[in-house]
This record gives structure tokens, sequence and C-alpha cells, in this order.
């Protein structure tokens, strides 16, 4: 019985890059030691056919928290902001989780490595998003003088959630945690934090970005312990453009020393015009290389 698994989930809409996340990981080796799940928020029989025969189990993504049904409006895939809080009950024979959204795939095994070391002991292991290059972290709207309206995101989901606002605060400049790639133990006492913070953000916020908002309180309020991993970890390219080495054939940070990405996450989108690259195999970017020269790339997988 393999310990560990990974986690995804996506709709009809997004089977390609769920399938492409699958065929990143089962290229490794190692994947063999390790389980793959998939919560099923609405694909159809035959995509379910074809994931079947790369993974061990295939569920459908329930409304774990009650959640207003005006506020769902027919989008099952918003399941994804809730049933992630709930692995252990999906999928109760594994040991350690790692969740990988859909729109991110695995190009080095070692930041999966990384991820199921970090949870030991009832860690968090997770990234935020911080790292060489960022030049904004928060939006602030300057009024005169001194005086400004904080815009970050973590204040900005908090204040609409309710959130009282000395919490508020204290997460209006703290390091944005992207919730896309994650990973904890069955028995992690952060799953229970977590829960509690996502029925308070989902009640009075709205669901995209919930479960997000409801994983910074539980780091920056509650503070679960946490283990932070390096941004390569994961890598969201909308923030910040890798570089490719040409020689090794691989997306590398744009900074030296130029560390291998190890998972790349197209979180936001890849835009071209009004194409996004995570729905659109058309869409490239402008990537600089190690060379010096400049090619036109998808970031998504090529296997």
């Amino acid at each position: 019985m393999k310990k560990n698994v990974i986690v995804s989930l996506a709709d009809a809409n997004y089977f390609e890059l769920l399938n492409e996340l699958v065929n990143s990981i089962i290229r490794f080796e190692k994947s063999k030691e390790v389980a793959i799940c998939i919560l099923d928020a609405g694909l159809t029989e035959n995509q379910k056919i074809i994931l079947s025969k790369k993974v061990e189990e295939i569920k459908p993504a329930e409304w774990d928290i009650d959640v207003s049904l005006v506020k769902v409006k027919g989008k099952e895939w918003l399941k994804s902001q809730v049933s992630r809080a709930f692995l252990p009950k999906y999928f109760p024979n594994y040991e350690k989780y790692l969740w990988i959204d859909c729109d991110a795939w695995v190009n080095d095994w070692s930041s999966v490595e990384l991820y199921f070391k970090a949870c030991n002991n009832g860690k968090l292991g997770i990234t935020q998003t911080l790292g060489p290059g960022y030049k904004i972290m928060s939006k602030v709207k300057w009024l005169f003088g001194k005086l400004a309206i904080i815009k970050s995101q973590n204040f900005k989901h908090a204040v609409s959630s309710k959130i009282d606002l000395d919490k508020a605060r204290k997460l209006a400049f703290a390091p944005h945690i992207n919730i896309g790639v994650f990973s904890l133990k069955h028995d992690s006492p952060g799953w229970k934090s977590w829960q509690k913070n996502l029925e308070q953000t989902l009640k009075y916020g709205k669901i995209f970005g919930s479960e997000g908002l409801a994983m910074n309180i539980s780091v920056y309020i509650d503070n679960i312990e946490t283990e932070f991993l390096p941004l390569n970890c994961n890598w969201i390219a909308s923030n910040l453009l890798p570089k490719f080495d040409e020689n090794q054939k691989t997306f590398v940070e744009p900074y030296l020393p130029n560390y291998k990405i190890g998972i790349m996450h197209l979180a936001a989108g890849i835009w071209q015009g009004d194409k996004d690259m995570r729905l659109n195999k058309d869409v490239t970017t402008k990537i600089n290389t190690l060379q010096n020269n400049i090619k036109s790339m998808s970031l998504r997988f090529v296997d």
C-alpha cells in the first residue's frame, strides 16, 4: 500500500491540464511509489476513463461545507475551494497528502520529495509568493500625504469575509500564501484549523479565494506549524516568468543561481490578448534563455 498521495481536481474544461499534470508525474520512476487520486468536479465519463488508467482513485468532489446556492450558480469546479481542505475524508488510506492544482505540472521530482518531507511532524508544507525579482507585494492607493487605502489580496479578502479587523490588519502585509500546492499529514492539526477558518470565509466572502484566505489565517493568525519551501517549488509564472536552459532543456529561475523550476504553476493564466495559455495550447510567451536568446514558448507540460 502506497503511503503518500498526490491529489488534484478538475472539471471538463480543465481536463487537458489535469491530464498533463498526471503525465508530468508518472514520467518519473519514483512516481511508482506515490499514489495519484483525482477529485471530479464535472469531468465527462470519457475523461474519467482516460484518467482511470493512470491513477488510483477518482471520487466526486462535494460541498463539504454548506455554501449558498446563490454563490454556487452551477459552477461545480468551485468545489475545489472547499474539498481540498478535506482530503483525508475522500482518500483516507494515506499518510501524507500533496495537493497540486490542475493548472500546474511537475518539472523536477525533488520538489515533490520536499513537500512530502516538509509535512513531517504535523507541519504544513507550502510556498509563499515571495522571492527575488518580485517588485510589488501589495497594492496601495495613496490618498494624500501619508494616508493610503490598503489593497493587498489578504486584506481585501479578509474585510469582505468579515474577518475581525485586527486580524485583517495582521494579514495585510503578510506574504501571500498560494494554496495551489501544499502538503499535510493525515493527522495534522492544520486540517482542523483550515476547516474552521474556511467556514468563516465561505459564510460571508466569495467562494473563489476563500480557501486561500482561510489558510493564510491558519498560518499567520492561528500560527500552525509551517515549513516554508523555496519559490521554485510552486513557481507562479504569471507573477514572474522563468528562464529556459537550452542546454538542459528545462525551465529555471530567472536569477542566479538559476535553480531548476520544480513545479510550474499557471495560476491566473498567461494571456495573449483574450486567450489564456491554460485553455489554448497555441498561446506562447517570450522567454529569455540562459544562452541569451529569446524564445516564444508555451509554459504547459510537453511529454
